[in-house]
């Protein structure tokens, strides 16, 4: 099935105690900063298969994620999913979901591009590393471990700091992603990271398709939010390192609590 997914540029606008994000790089209308900008077009691509994929025909805005590297998000609960372990460790044809997403960053983007990320950080709690202790041993200095946080925020946070620490001076982008979302495509990663590159960060997300409704205290209904201008917001969350490292200063010194990272 073919899926649209969009890649919403952000913008971090430091306007009283928000964050404000804004849309570029679709085929609608969008607004980066202060400036109108207008896409040429959407990105629709079919999904990789788990088992076998298909690199002869992909259309890449970049080949090079050298720049780039990836905080892989493995620290969740999984509580809303009532499961009897965190969903990223459940299986999914023959192998954990978690592994998947290793496969993807570690195996298939350094062999499908010209260059692969340099680090990639793996955000887990200590219970679960023996199981992929394997994978670090495979992959020294590529993939490290980082503690999780009380909330993703923390996560997110300590996964940066382990990044910096280990990834260089020449890594000037990082790329936060659920490690649930074993399914997101090598064009879908490449354009997000280069869109990222043209407007400071970027995030992938797809038009909600559920009708969402206002209400202040569960009960009565304020208004119904016009739909054709919301967003899901998907991973990878790509931002200038500089800019995040800027953004979780301001949420240390307000004492703000935030849900996404773009």
């Amino acid at each position: 099935m073919s899926l649209p997914k969009l890649s919403l540029m952000v913008a971090w606008l430091f306007t009283a105690n928000l964050f404000f994000g804004v849309i570029a790089r679709s085929n609608y209308a969008a607004f980066v900063t202060h400036r109108p900008h207008y896409s040429i077009g959407a990105i629709n691509s079919e999904r990789s298969s788990l088992t076998t994929n298909s690199f002869t025909s992909l259309s890449l805005a970049t080949d090079d994620l050298s720049d780039t590297g990836f905080v892989l998000l493995a620290g969740g609960t999984g509580s809303r999913m009532k499961a009897d372990r965190p969903k990223q460790f459940l299986e999914l044809a023959g192998t954990t979901i978690l592994s998947h997403s290793l496969k993807l960053f570690l195996e298939t983007l350094p062999k499908v591009l010209r260059k692969g990320p340099p680090v990639v950080v793996l955000v887990m709690n200590e219970q679960w590393r023996p199981d992929y202790q394997n994978w670090i041993d495979n992959y020294k200095g590529k993939l490290i471990f980082a503690d999780p946080g009380k909330e993703r925020q923390g996560s997110v946070e300590n996964g940066l700091k382990e990044l910096v620490k280990n990834a260089g001076s020449d890594c000037k982008y990082v790329a936060v992603h659920d490690s649930a979302r074993p399914l997101v495509t090598v064009e879908e990663i490449c354009n997000v990271v280069s869109d990222a590159r043209e407007f400071g960060a970027s995030v992938l997300g797809v038009p909600c398709k559920a009708t969402i409704k206002e209400s202040d205290d569960g009960i009565l209904v304020q208004r119904t939010i016009p739909r054709a201008r919301l967003w899901e917001v998907h991973t990878p969350q790509v931002i200038l390192i500089e800019t995040l490292l800027e953004g979780f200063a301001k949420v240390k010194a307000e004492n703000l609590e935030v849900t996404d990272d773009v």
